[in-house]
C-alpha cells in the first residue's frame, strides 16, 4: 500500500469506529423518565451522566463531519498541508487525527 492507501483505509476505520461510538452514544442520552424509581442522588446522576454524553455526541458527530470531509479531500494536491501556515503536515500526525487541517503549531 501507498501512503495514500494507508491513509484512506485509516480514514474510513475511523469513520466506522465513530459510526458505531455515535450509536452507543445515541442511547445514552435518551431522556430520562420521571417515573423511574431509581432514587433522587441516583436520577441526578443519571442525568448528569445524560449531559456528559450528550457533549461526547456533539464532539463525536464533529469528528465524524471532520473524518468524511478529508476523506473527500484526501486526493487534493492540498491534503496534508496546514490551512493557516501551509507547511506540510506530518504523516505521524495525519496517522493519529487524519481529520486535522492544522500543522501542531497552528493548531
Amino acid at each position: 500500500y501507498s501512503m495514500k492507501d494507508k491513509v484512506i483505509l485509516l480514514i474510513k476505520k475511523k469513520i466506522s469506529d465513530t459510526e458505531k461510538h455515535i450509536i452507543q452514544l445515541k442511547d445514552l442520552t435518551q431522556p430520562i423518565a420521571p417515573e423511574n424509581a431509581i432514587g433522587r442522588v441516583s436520577r441526578m446522576e443519571a442525568i448528569v451522566n445524560k449531559s456528559v454524553n450528550e457533549v461526547s455526541l456533539y464532539k463525536a458527530e464533529q469528528t465524524l463531519d471532520k473524518l468524511k470531509l478529508a476523506l473527500k479531500k484526501v486526493d487534493e494536491p492540498n491534503f496534508g498541508k496546514c490551512f493557516r501556515c501551509g507547511h506540510i503536515i506530518p504523516i505521524e500526525r495525519i496517522m493519529i487525527v487524519p481529520e486535522s487541517n492544522t500543522c501542531v503549531k497552528c493548531s
